[in-house]
């Protein structure tokens, strides 16, 4: 039975601390809906209703995108390892760039990555548990590096020339702003 509530409760985000992987859904008023795995360390609960989540650079920047054209997101965490639940958050979030003025001290948060594309300040308006247990028990074994290796190979001149000619725009043809402000 899903249970619904305003807010994140120490013990639900012990959980969120606990895992090693959680997912982030977007969509913008038409096209695809995006729903995409992050891992790594790029998440912190930053209060009952806040979190700050890094996304760094990849193939896509679907959520840049989506959230300029409508401002909502729901990250979802799953217990793979232990207790089964599903745990979601809904809410809205701030996109902050690099060049925003309050990108650097949340970045300072995190590991230091060359790839650090955006940061979604996440405003939570409601938080639902269910019970999980369809899901399977699966096995931590450990990161990659493969995202953490690409980036520091191609150094802040080559993420910014990828963001260029692979970030500016979601797979339906939306602008992502990655490289200029909102109009």
């Amino acid at each position: 039975m899903a249970k619904q509530f305003d807010s994140l409760s120490d013990l639900l985000t012990r959980f969120i601390e606990a895992q090693h992987i959680f997912f982030v859904g977007t969509a913008g008023p038409e096209g695809r809906v995006n729903v995409s795995p992050k891992g790594m360390d790029s998440l912190r609960v930053l209060g009952p209703n806040r979190i700050a989540w890094r996304n760094l650079t990849g193939s896509g920047n679907e959520t840049a995108g989506h959230l300029a054209q409508i401002n909502r997101m729901t990250l979802m965490w799953c217990g793979f390892e232990a207790k089964p639940m599903i745990l979601r958050t809904y809410g809205t979030a701030r996109t902050l760039h690099p060049r925003d003025a309050d990108f650097a001290e949340l970045n300072a948060l995190f590991p230091a990555s060359p790839g650090a594309r955006q940061i979604y300040d996440v405003a939570i308006d409601l938080v639902q548990t269910s019970c999980g247990f369809a899901v399977p028990f699966m096995d931590y074994v450990g990161e990659r590096d493969v995202l953490k290796d690409w980036a520091e190979g191609k150094g802040a001149e080559g993420v910014a020339e990828y963001w260029e000619t692979r970030n500016q725009q979601t797979i339906d043809g939306a602008p992502t702003f990655i490289n200029d402000s909102k109009s």
